[in-house]
């Protein structure tokens, strides 16, 4: 048998969007049986993204009560489906899973009519991770970095894969690498933590924002040359004279934020900069200034990523000993929906830095958190 976390209605009845909160259970079923080229997965740890909190809200579209929470995952193979072409590959590797489908390689997004579809908790893809066996296609795992723990492994897919696609995909090679200035919006969040984490490993310098001085301090400890309070009156002045030598303004700014970023980015960035934004928390609408368009600033979206990105992502994990920043793990079993709860409460209040996770399984050898 297979235990597995949910959703439930209140009252038997969905809430009204907002105004509703989403109580946790728990459900068996029997394990399930890998098809065709299906591998089986026995999970042991997941990880919360901001959606899960959402779709608990009933905030976020597709919501149902019949697919498991949560789109990260790490677990070890245990079987096989008969079409897997080299099943003795597979058989007790530790892989994490690639939390969504639709999007093979293209550079300019999903391929598929019916968009990118993420794991956990919504009808349009009928898997997630907050279960203790899963039965996945082969081409939808990568094996898992060696240097990571569980939890860690865990922190890693969504976060890194939307941190890789907004700094290297979309920022571009020259402007993320070696030398070049960034500028990372919000520090604290998952993907704005993978995104300094991969721009540091780059040799870029890297520069933070947040109202935190104590997240500022700890971006710093992991690479960060420096930041400052976007609440303090010019802070991006005093953005602008922390800069190296030689270098007047900023190459890119990935921004989660949205609100005024195209107006800060039209003073920070040099001519023909790229303002990459994979979130718009502050505000749904963004102002396009003229400001913008005299300086050649290019404004691009992302969102997520490839098959093949999620590839690279993992591929430059594995290379460069990168570390997800995770900030608290639940070290406990499936059935622990009281701690689960904990977790939530932590992503409602805002006071993680890094990914909050749940590790059900047995420890693994690796790092130590």
């Amino acid at each position: 048998m297979s235990k597995a976390v949910y959703i439930e209605p209140i009252d038997g009845k969905p809430g009204k969007p907002g105004q509703v909160y989403y109580p946790l259970t728990l459900r068996t079923h029997p394990k399930p049986s890998p098809q065709g080229r299906e591998l089986l997965v026995k999970l042991t740890a997941a990880s919360l993204n901001h959606r899960d909190l959402f779709l608990r809200q009933h905030l976020y579209p597709g919501v149902t009560f019949d697919v498991p929470l949560l789109a990260d995952g790490v677990g070890v193979v245990v079987g096989a489906g008969p079409d897997v072409s080299n099943p003795e590959k597979w058989q007790g590797k530790r892989v994490i899973l690639n939390p969504g489908v639709g999007w093979k390689d293209s550079p300019d997004g999903p391929e598929e009519a019916t968009g990118y579809r993420i794991m956990g908790g919504t009808k349009v893809y009928n898997k997630g991770t907050l279960q203790e066996y899963i039965a996945i296609e082969d081409s939808e795992v990568e094996e898992a970095p060696e240097h990571l723990s569980d939890a860690e492994a865990a922190a890693l897919p969504l976060t890194g894969l939307t941190g890789w696609r907004a700094l290297v995909s979309k920022a571009g090679e020259r402007n993320s690498s070696n030398g070049a200035a960034i500028l990372i919006t919000g520090i604290g969040g998952g993907v704005a933590l993978m995104a300094l984490r991969f721009a540091v490993a780059r040799g870029a310098h890297v520069f933070v924002t947040s109202s935190s001085q104590d997240k500022i301090q700890k971006a710093v400890d992991l690479g960060a040359t420096g930041g400052v309070n976007y609440k303090e009156q010019g802070w991006d002045k005093k953005l602008l004279g922390m800069l190296p030598s030689g270098k007047k303004n900023f190459d890119a700014i990935i921004d989660g934020a949205g609100g005024d970023s195209i107006e800060k980015a039209a003073k920070l960035l040099k001519a023909g900069g790229i303002l990459s934004i994979y979130g718009m928390t502050v505000s749904p609408k963004m102002p396009f200034l003229m400001q913008a368009v005299l300086k050649n600033i290019d404004v691009r979206g992302t969102t997520m990523g490839s098959r093949k990105e999620f590839k690279e992502m993992v591929d430059f994990v594995k290379s460069k000993k990168i570390y997800p920043v995770v900030s608290r793990v639940l070290d406990t079993k499936i059935d622990d929906l009281k701690g689960m709860d904990g977790l939530f409460e932590d992503m409602k209040q805002g006071t993680q830095f890094g990914k909050l996770v749940i590790h059900f399984g047995e420890k693994s050898s690796s790092s130590k958190l």
